[in-house]
């Protein structure tokens, strides 16, 4: 996610410590028969993809991004590294099709930056900021799928409320789905500011007086429905650590819990010794094949929050494959 500051600038979150995580993989192996491959697997405006193919020359780039967009942005941001540089319009859980296409059997490292863009929460028209009125689309990709307003207007209470409350751990969930069922039988729901001010009637006065604006949950859960998001991400992260050489190495930055919870046990489930209990010694198939790089997920520090505010709420995770690549 590529932050925003008051003067407009993009700057990506934790830039420094994703280069310095990735760096030992990216040095390991740079001949110009075979050079090292990185893939950013969520290029957005390009802020961390710029940054690496400038320290590493000898480094090869895929870019990854369901919106074309951003495509169109990081290619021109991106020009002076062309011969350098494959981007690919493509979910980040396409990665084994996409290496495959592109005839790499394995790579050594891959940066995920998970959630919404600043470009996308910026651009007014693509609905994912309650603070303006837009169209309810949310679709980071808007070339397919289904829009906010199709589910708002088109889902049962039920599965409102699910979403309501899974993905956006929303308390009152049920009070929501039932105020949009209600409020769409009259006419449907078409705008994102009607949508926020029909939530923030259906808190509780008393619960709408902290915890920030009492639409986030509800436009988080949305957002995650309409682009599938963690079910992507289920399958994309065992996939890259899947692709990923011996002294290959990975860096996730997840901004809710529910993405963070998805990361730390995919690479807990790689790192953790499954010898049976009772035997002497460590069975070379029981073996890790991961090595965590980070103590739990670090956090960006006060000063880079108070440049990038959109950095307050990141978790880092990254790890290193031992071994060979499955």
């Amino acid at each position: 996610m590529d932050g925003g500051t008051p003067q407009g600038e993009h700057v990506p979150v934790l830039l420094q410590r994703c280069m310095a995580l990735l760096a030992p993989a990216l040095h390991h192996r740079g001949d110009a028969e075979r050079p090292a491959v990185v893939v950013d697997a969520t290029l957005g405006l390009g802020g961390h993809a710029e940054a690496l193919l400038r320290a590493f020359p000898q480094v090869r780039l895929v870019g990854l991004d369901r919106d074309p967009a951003a495509l169109e942005h990081s290619r021109s941001r991106l020009s002076p590294y062309a011969d350098r540089l494959q981007l690919i319009h493509a979910v980040y859980d396409a990665l084994p099709e996409v290496l495959t296409r592109l005839g790499l059997d394995s790579i050594e490292g891959v940066l995920f930056d998970l959630g919404v863009s600043s470009m996308q929460l910026d651009s007014s028209e693509r609905g994912f900021a309650y603070s303006r009125d837009a169209p309810l689309d949310m679709r980071m990709d808007q070339t397919a799928g289904r829009t906010a307003g199709e589910i708002v207007n088109d889902y049962s209470l039920a599965q409102l409320a699910r979403i309501l409350r899974e993905y956006g751990e929303e308390r009152f969930a049920g009070r929501i789905a039932s105020a949009i069922v209600r409020e769409r039988a009259t006419e449907p729901l078409a705008s994102t500011a009607r949508l926020a001010e029909l939530v923030r009637t259906a808190i509780p006065a008393a619960t709408r007086r902290t915890g920030g604006h009492p639409a986030k949950r509800t436009f988080q859960a949305l957002r995650i429905e309409v682009n599938a998001e963690l079910d992507v991400l289920q399958a994309a992260i065992p996939a890259a650590l899947a692709a990923l050489a011996s002294g290959g190495r990975i860096v996730v930055l997840s901004y809710h819990s529910l993405e963070d919870r998805i990361v730390k046990r995919a690479f807990a489930a790689e790192s953790t010794d499954r010898t049976p209990l009772g035997l002497p010694v460590m069975l070379e198939s029981a073996a890790p094949s991961l090595r965590l790089l980070t103590r739990g997920a670090e956090t960006a520090g006060a000063d880079e929050v108070a440049v990038n505010p959109r950095a307050s709420s990141v978790r880092l995770r990254a790890a290193e494959r031992l071994g060979v690549a499955a």
